[in-house]
């Protein structure tokens, strides 16, 4: 029998992790010939943007009560401040103003609201229900003591806004439907599907507005009738929905066929099994390209003034027509642009934040 060596064993200290070797700042950014390209292409970039800097900043006007004289250095941004609420509100009655206002309010409480995963569910979707219809009678009026106005009088940011979220929030109900139709194994529900899809994508936007504008009020029965913004929203809202649904089609596909059938072995019914188990991870997949057709449809609702929408874009457009001011007035479209830079960006921005919590929940 072996004797077990009881001397002890010395403690060794731990020694520190090996420093990474720190690149020097030329190498950095001349370090190959693709660094040092993107490098110089960068640098004459931001020199040819200097005209534009001083355009934009140091020779613009902010403040004038003489229009004539704006053009005499750089941008105008007194013109702006001048078509503000044009721009915002569009041709929305002066004295009502504050309708429109109050529904960009409530838009960006409901926004902040939905932001958080914890508040997602029914009373989320009550609450969205319940803001969207507040929403549509502060715009019409007609009750409590509101005047009535219009769809057709309204026009500027709220009206950019409810087409987005309209037809992104109708849109997606549909376009769950179609992609589980076109993954059923049933052959009519597969091939309705298919075909409503590819129609669909296969047409540009401008001419799905074009049909809903104009021959949407042929193929309706007698005396149905909707007005020119209603069509727009079908319009946006199908379009959305097809490719929506292609995204949630790739998201399916992604989910394992054994979830399907853990579930009907412990015998869940199919459309729990849908709406509990497969359809979350679906979503949880596509998340990046869930946002790519979120930023799109808000900057399509720009499309929508080919039809005569009065939306944000065409405010601007009129907006920079204006014989008190010299035109053109490029300050109006940057304006726009940047709002919808602003929209975009903080879509993406959230995206990215809510796509990072999903993949660190996934690894825990």
């Amino acid at each position: 029998m072996t004797a077990i060596d009881m001397t002890p064993i010395a403690h060794i200290a731990p020694s520190a992790p090996p420093k990474l070797p720190r690149k020097p700042i030329l190498r950095l950014f001349f370090g190959d010939l693709v660094a040092s390209v993107l490098t110089v292409t960068t640098g004459f970039l931001l020199i040819l943007m200097i005209p534009a800097l001083n355009w934009a900043v140091l020779d613009a006007v902010w403040v004038t009560d003489d229009p004539s004289t704006c053009r005499q250095r750089g941008a105008c941004w007194a013109f702006i401040a001048a078509k503000f609420r044009f721009i915002i509100f569009g041709v929305y009655p002066p004295d009502e103003q504050w309708r429109p206002l109050l529904v960009m309010g409530l838009v960006l409480v409901m926004i902040l609201a939905s932001l958080s995963p914890k508040l997602w569910g029914q009373k989320l979707i009550a609450a969205w229900l319940l803001a969207v219809a507040v929403m549509l009678v502060l715009m019409w009026g007609g009750t409590f003591g509101m005047a009535p106005v219009p769809t057709s009088s309204w026009g500027g940011l709220p009206v950019t806004l409810l087409l987005a979220l309209l037809s992104l929030g109708l849109g997606f109900p549909f376009a769950v439907f179609l992609a589980l139709g076109r993954r059923s194994t049933l052959p009519i529900p597969r091939l309705l599907s298919l075909l409503t899809i590819e129609l669909i994508r296969g047409l540009p936007l401008v001419g799905l507005l074009f049909v809903a504008s104009i021959l949407l009020p042929l193929l309706l029965p007698a005396g149905w009738s909707f007005d020119k913004l209603g069509r727009t929203l079908a319009a946006l809202t199908v379009f959305a929905a097809a490719y929506l649904a292609e995204v949630i089609r790739g998201g399916l596909q992604g989910v394992p066929a054994g979830q399907m059938e853990a579930a009907r072995a412990l015998g869940i019914p199919g459309w729990k099994a849908v709406w509990h188990i497969v359809l979350p991870q679906a979503l949880q997949k596509v998340i990046p390209p869930l946002t790519n057709t979120a930023i799109v449809m808000v900057k399509n609702t720009s499309l929508v003034l080919i039809v005569g929408v009065f939306d944000m874009l065409s405010a601007s457009r009129v907006a920079a027509t204006d014989p008190m001011w010299p035109a053109p007035y490029v300050e109006s479209y940057v304006f726009v642009a940047l709002i919808y830079f602003l929209i975009c960006f903080g879509i993406s921005n959230y995206t990215r934040w809510l796509e990072g919590r999903v993949q660190s929940r996934s690894y825990r």
